[in-house]
């Protein structure tokens, strides 16, 4: 719950109105995970939220180690389901990749999430949890919103989620240290793009519509002309960041006609291109593209005035890595 929320459940309660900064307090700078924990509540208060509430603190209840020192937990959510994120360390950084959903509506076709199905929101709750119940909580420096999932299909949870992170009475956190992916859903990200200041990641892919359409159904109802319209209509000079997300496809989309429609599509916006090696599954009908290739169209973008880097790949030998997100358990 927002501070707000907390606000109006005590009012609804008759608890005093500054009881919800305790329970902030209690909820995100001690992050205790027992309603009797918090002592300066008197026991009155306690039984009543122990009736009626709960932390929602659920324990993964499995943990992969890559070869590369990437973890993968599984926690059990809604009814009988599992989700994953995705613990990332790298030199001083340590990044958690998170899921917002149980599967995923949008079926690319290269995802192994969007071949599930899609069985259910994940609560703001769910959200936090997967942060708050790792043992790497403290290392954490970054949150990415890649996990399972799309973003803005659940974005009142991602939106109540992001300002338990960064406000005063929350973690604190600075908007810069979290970034929200989506394939293109206009209304959520022009309500994201208004009422956050977290970093957007657009999973682009293809900047041939038809090309893109095949792989990415979104496309029909969203076009990329239309994502990238609203877009430019939005100031990326200042601290938050714009980026495409970018899968090499071998002899999809990798060749130097790819990137040079890639960098008109993008002509004037301040933003950036992640190239990501494609991780091969058997539910998608894809390769990977060569190493010199990637290395070609990265040099092109750079060339021709789009900042391009490449993804390292974390995690693949436990299926952690993008697209490989499935929640078995």
């Amino acid at each position: 719950m927002t501070l707000d929320q907390l606000q109006e459940l005590c009012a609804a309660e008759g608890f005093p109105r500054f009881t919800a900064k305790q329970l902030c307090d209690w909820l995100y700078k001690k992050r205790v995970d027992t309603i009797d924990a918090m002592t300066n509540l008197s026991k009155a208060q306690r039984a009543r939220l122990s009736e009626i509430a709960h932390i929602g603190r659920e324990h993964p209840v499995r943990c992969q180690v890559s070869k590369d020192g990437t973890k993968k937990y599984l926690f059990p959510v809604l009814d009988s389901h599992f989700i994953e994120s995705v613990f990332i360390p790298d030199d001083d950084r340590a990044t958690l990749c998170v899921s917002c959903q149980v599967g995923c509506k949008m079926g690319c076709r290269f995802c192994v999430t969007g071949q599930q199905g899609f069985h259910g929101n994940l609560s703001a709750g769910d959200i936090l949890n997967q942060l708050f119940s790792i043992p790497e909580f403290e290392q954490l420096t970054n949150v990415v919103f890649m996990g399972m999932g799309e973003p803005m299909d659940n974005l009142d949870a991602i939106l109540a989620a992001t300002q338990v992170l960064t406000a005063d009475w929350g973690l604190g956190w600075s908007p810069k240290r979290i970034t929200v992916s989506t394939v293109g859903i206009i209304p959520g990200m022009k309500r994201f793009l208004d009422e956050s200041q977290c970093h957007l990641a657009v999973s682009l892919h293809n900047p041939v519509p038809q090309e893109r359409l095949a792989m990415m159904p979104v496309q029909k109802a969203f076009p990329l002309n239309q994502v990238l319209a609203l877009l430019r209509q939005y100031d990326w000079s200042g601290q938050r960041r714009l980026s495409f997300e970018y899968t090499m496809f071998r002899g999809e989309n990798d060749d130097l006609e790819h990137a040079q429609k890639l960098v008109e599509a993008l002509k004037g916006l301040d933003c950036r291109v992640n190239l990501i090696r494609f991780h091969e599954s058997p539910e998608a009908p894809f390769h990977t593209s060569m190493p010199t290739t990637i290395k070609n169209f990265q040099d092109y973008l750079n060339r021709h005035g789009v900042i391009c880097t490449l993804r390292a790949s974390r995690g693949q030998d436990i299926d952690a890595a993008c697209g490989l997100l499935a929640g078995k358990e």
